[in-house]
């Protein structure tokens, strides 16, 4: 008997594990890489739960992998998928020890699905897209258990335990299989650029970018493409450097899983210590005007020659626009956005910022912040909050996000001259990269060949436009590109790239860590002849 008993609970509990697999690929596929994704509040969980310490070490160690611009990122993400994977399997276990004591063949099946769909929308608070879930759980069961009775009037048999295995590996397989293709056409991982009204269109391969095929406009398209042209025109002709305008932008967020918001749901409430509050809805804010910027930015916990550095043009509206209207009273200001990022710094910089709905002449992609996010000239990153919802006018100085972890970063960037291509030319050698100082602006990068005891200057692309006329005037928080070509040596040398702003500073020789306060030192690269 007690052979019996475990010749029934193994395979039972094979068959719970691949049903708690179903479930989270039917729950991708309904639901797609958004919110609603069974996975999305577990992944949400661990992020805020983990030690300050991990956390760090994650970002400032492991760096960047496989696309994610963090692999902390990836290893949090698999370790929720495994998580809710294990919990959704014993969910099921349990439903289906309980269904076969009644006397009805297919009660694990409805057992299973209802749990499925009931865990689901606990977590996701979803009640229709939490039936992928169910329905991926029910189908592996429902195969099981028609396979083990097949021809057969026990399910106690060898062959028909086998074919209980067999039938919910084959359904699963399939569950997963169609949840990939259906997840990814919803809004996957790869999935994007989000129109106006917040749905997915297919993009570029990372979100990054509007699409080539999208039919919605942000701003003057004219402009827009006088702005682009004029770009490419400064930008220097090296083979392997990317333009002045950035073809992957990089994205680093708290969570594997971005919010999924429609514009005509989204307001910007405006609290606090204000003369007057206020909110603004998405028409409301799109129709104060449509200026275009190029802006540059950079994440505190880039490497001193790392990626995590892009510049784009974006459209938008000046917050001094919505300032002038509420009046703040106070020192300070938290922005917070739809993921309960939050982040705090003084209101002096938000005078000159920016709410940006637009990117490259098409919608805010979903993965830079749809449909608006701040962009807050020359300071880091993380201060650049998307899907901004609130701003609230303080008093005194708060803690944000990033600085309750121990990071300083709600300050203006740190001087950077990168060094990223290297060319060998008829007896030449070319390096280049790209130098930014926030609205400080770079003024000169110099070159060594020798490992710092001599220096020559560098070529430096025009800086961008401000606007599209001929004022000259530059773009006040944009990167430039840098230049060096030199007589080959014929032996391993080290070559140094440094950078000046404008105001005469240079960039700090000694290298520091991200942690807390940003990167810092000069690059140097060793080259073979």
């Amino acid at each position: 008997m007690t052979s019996n008993r475990l010749q029934r609970v193994g395979p039972t509990s094979f068959v719970a594990f691949l049903a708690g697999v179903a479930a989270v690929a039917g729950s991708y596929a309904t639901a797609g890489f958004t919110p609603a994704f069974v996975v999305a509040p577990v992944a949400a969980f661990l992020t805020r739960t983990v030690p300050d310490a991990v956390l760090r070490f994650a970002i400032v160690t492991l760096g960047t992998f496989a696309g994610i611009d963090h692999f902390g990122q990836l290893l949090n993400l698999a370790l929720a998928t495994g998580l809710t994977t294990a919990f959704l399997a014993g969910v099921s276990l349990l439903a289906l020890v309980a269904g076969r004591r009644l006397d009805a063949r297919l009660a694990p099946v409805g057992l299973v699905g209802a749990s499925m769909w009931v865990v689901t929308v606990v977590l996701t608070g979803q009640l229709m897209l939490s039936l992928g879930a169910a329905v991926g759980g029910a189908v592996v069961v429902l195969v099981a258990e028609l396979a083990a009775v097949m021809g057969e009037p026990s399910a106690a048999t060898d062959s028909s335990v086998r074919r209980r295995i067999l039938g919910g590996v084959a359904s699963a397989f399939g569950v997963g299989i169609l949840s990939y293709l259906f997840g990814r056409s919803a809004s996957g991982p790869a999935a994007v650029t989000s129109s106006v009204d917040g749905s997915g269109t297919p993009g570029g391969p990372d979100g990054s970018g509007p699409s080539s095929n999208d039919s919605q406009s942000v701003g003057d398209s004219t402009v827009t493409q006088e702005y682009l042209a004029e770009a490419e025109r400064r930008t220097l002709d090296v083979d392997g450097l990317e333009g002045l305008v950035s073809d992957d932008f990089y994205q680093v967020d708290i969570n594997n899983i971005d919010p999924n918001l429609r514009a005509s749901d989204w307001t910007l409430s405006v609290t606090g210590s204000v003369e007057q509050e206020a909110t603004y809805t998405y028409d409301e804010l799109t129709a104060m005007g449509d200026e275009q910027r190029f802006v540059t930015l950079r994440c505190v916990s880039d490497k001193i020659n790392g990626t995590l550095m892009d510049t784009d043009l974006w459209t938008g509206v000046p917050i001094s626009r919505i300032l002038d209207e509420v009046n703040p009273q106070g020192a300070f200001v938290m922005l917070r956005a739809a993921d309960d990022y939050f982040e705090e710094f003084p209101v002096e910089a938000l005078e000159d910022g920016f709410l940006a709905y637009g990117k490259r002449g098409g919608p805010l992609p979903r993965a830079h912040g749809h449909p608006v996010r701040a962009l807050i000239p020359g300071h880091w990153g993380e201060i650049n909050v998307k899907w901004v919802t609130e701003m609230e006018i303080l008093d005194g100085p708060e803690k944000g996000f990033w600085e309750r972890r121990g990071w300083h970063g709600t300050g203006p960037v740190n001087t950077v001259a990168k060094l990223h291509t290297t060319n060998r030319l008829d007896g030449q050698i070319q390096v280049a990269g790209h130098a930014y100082a926030g609205t400080r602006g770079i003024e000169r990068v110099e070159v060594s060949i020798d490992g710092g005891e001599t220096w020559a200057d560098a070529t430096l692309s025009d800086r961008l436009p401000a606007g599209t006329d001929e004022s000259g005037e530059a773009a006040e928080d944009a990167w430039r590109q840098w230049e060096h070509t030199y007589e080959n040596p014929g032996r391993r040398h080290t070559v140094v790239v440094r950078a000046t702003d404008s105001t005469g500073t240079l960039q700090p020789r000694e290298e520091e860590s991200p942690f807390p306060s940003g990167a810092t030192g000069w690059v140097s690269k060793t080259i073979s002849p």
